[in-house]
């Protein structure tokens, strides 16, 4: 019985033993598996066999050890504690067939889970996978974006960010048809002091955004004008220098695509709150022939009959005459080649220049001077004066080719850009109006709008009750006559409300303070049709809240299509 005994636990620990030699041999393919050597190839995942398992009498012995037993020497190879008692030992066969024959056993899934995870970590690798998009086809996905996922889309990598500042992309997007309206309220107020921010508001989402613009921190009472639907010019202004305010003649540009701001050349003349019109020229206007214009003064009204030009608006053909010849002899005069060649190359793409009249000088004058800035050469020119009982600028706009303005005193001129001279407009009547309230012109689609407001209700007496409205009016360019098109659906609360045009969508902002809080409303009025035009409100969201209520008379409006 002794014997049997014996031979029982021999047998055990037979099998103990090949349990634990199975386990090493097993370490060590994976080993060779997981470092291979330099002479044979690399292989990127694991196709691992089945184990060659030993056994005496059969069966698979899987209950072994892993725990301390194995200690890694230098060479890479695993021994055991109790190899050199079994060197002796008949080898065993192996049971599974040969070495190499693989079968799928529970080892295949134990190992993967164990040993994969730490070598392919990603299995979706794009390094090797070879991934991307070319370059032609990402930016007709990328320039569909709104701007704001766009803005976020140059975080992305150095890659994007170039490529949608380049000039190739920009005018892609500009050609396209994927921009949505966006507002640019310039000119808040915060804590007393401008703040030098930009509210931007997204009709898309309904939301104003607040932009940073400190090289606008301190600077007052400037006016803006967006030209060519992608830039905005910030003209003139005050600043407070130490102890007291000065007007300058600075003149800035923002790009809300690029968010950049860069400097052109500044106007002639300081002044603050000037009128601003951009219009769209031929590839061969030049601002030279409008500076012999300038010394000409018109000191009579066109009431009285005395000037020529002001004395009869309607004689076209004499007037066009005139011009064309001086025209001429000017362009010849004046042409520069350089600038020339320039303008030829391109001839095919849109060229707009920029006109500033009026506004207020150094000691609060009224201005009765203006000028024109070309992009092209960079550089303002003095134009025409207006004549002296013209009175003071209050509001101006750009339609087919004419810079309208209105004055404060109801008389109203346009300017020929192209000819370069003034002409006085005669209608009566004019529209009544509040008098604390300057009509407001706007343009779209080649019509010509005024927004005034007037009572509806009394005659603005104390101790009557009145009500006041606003109107909308378009002018007939034909007849010369006013007809009423619409009325603006909030009362009239602000007296320098803001009104701009853009693709045939008129739209104001109005903002007022009121039992102690500034509110602030945005309005739309579609005019894209010659029918019957109505305003609604564009935004339930406001940025009047966190202002202070000068910005009711510091503020200004522009629309740009990003």
């Amino acid at each position: 019985m002794l014997s049997d005994r014996d031979a029982s636990l021999r047998r055990d620990f037979e099998a103990l033993t090949v349990s634990r030699r199975l386990v090493r041999t097993v370490s060590q393919k994976l080993r060779k598996k997981e470092t291979p050597d330099q002479d044979s190839p690399a292989n990127d995942g694991f196709s691992l066999k089945c184990l060659t398992l030993m056994g005496r009498g059969g069966g698979c012995k899987v209950g072994a050890d892993t725990g301390d037993d194995f200690v890694g020497d230098s060479g890479g190879r695993r021994r055991s504690s109790t190899s050199s008692d079994e060197a002796g030992r008949t080898p065993y066969k192996p049971i599974c067939g040969g070495e190499e024959t693989g079968v799928d056993c529970f080892f295949r899934e134990m190992f993967w889970k164990k040993h994969s995870s730490r070598r392919i970590a990603n299995p979706l690798d794009t390094s090797k996978l070879h991934m991307f998009l070319p370059d032609d086809i990402l930016e007709l996905c990328l320039v569909r974006l709104p701007l704001t996922s766009l803005m976020n889309a140059r975080l992305v990598c150095k890659k994007w960010k170039n490529l949608t500042t380049s000039p190739r992309f920009l005018t892609m997007r500009w050609e396209g048809l994927y921009r949505t309206p966006w507002l640019f309220l310039f000119g808040t107020v915060r804590d007393g002091c401008c703040s030098g921010e930009i509210h931007a508001f997204d009709s898309c989402q309904d939301k104003w955004h607040k932009i940073d613009a400190d090289i606008l921190k301190g600077r007052f009472m400037f006016s803006v004008q967006s030209v060519h639907d992608d830039e905005i010019y910030v003209v003139g202004g005050r600043r407070l220098d130490w102890s007291s305010f000065k007007t300058h003649k600075g003149v800035t540009v923002f790009s809300p695509v690029t968010k950049s701001w860069r400097k052109v050349a500044s106007m002639r003349y300081a002044r603050s709150m000037p009128v601003l019109g951009a219009s769209e020229v031929g590839p061969d206007f030049s601002s030279g022939h409008h500076h012999h214009h300038q010394e000409r003064r018109f000191p009579r009204s066109r009431i009285g009959g005395v000037s020529d030009v002001y004395e009869d608006p309607h004689r076209l053909s004499l007037r066009r005459q005139h011009n064309e010849v001086s025209f001429t002899a000017n362009r010849k005069s004046h042409s520069h080649s350089h600038s020339q060649k320039f303008m030829r190359q391109r001839s095919s793409n849109k060229r707009y220049v920029l006109i500033a009249v009026g506004g207020l000088g150094p000691w609060d004058e009224p201005l009765d001077s203006g000028e024109i800035y070309d992009p092209l050469t960079n550089k303002w020119s003095e134009i025409q004066r207006l004549p002296v009982d013209f009175g003071a600028v209050s509001s101006g706009v750009v339609c087919n080719g004419i810079f309208y303005v209105y004055s404060e005193i109801d008389k109203l001129m346009g300017y020929d850009i192209d000819r370069g001279f003034w002409m006085g407009i005669q209608i009566s009547p004019f529209p009544p109006r509040v008098v604390e309230y300057y009509p407001k012109l706007v343009a779209s689609n080649g019509r010509l709008f005024m927004l005034s407001v007037s009572w509806c209700e009394g005659d603005g007496r104390i101790g009557q009750r009145n009500k006041a409205v606003r109107k909308m009016w378009e002018l007939d360019l034909v007849y010369m006559s006013w007809s009423e098109v619409s009325v603006h659906p909030d009362a009239p609360m602000d007296w320098n409300a803001v009104f701009v045009a853009g693709r045939g969508q008129i739209y104001g902002i109005e903002m007022f303070k009121i039992f102690g809080q500034l509110l602030d409303f945005s309005t739309v009025c579609d005019v894209s049709d010659s029918g019957t035009t109505s305003w609604r409100h564009v935004s339930r969201s406001h940025v009047g809240h966190e202002l202070d209520a000068s910005s009711c008379m510091m503020k200004s409006l522009s629309v740009l299509h990003l």
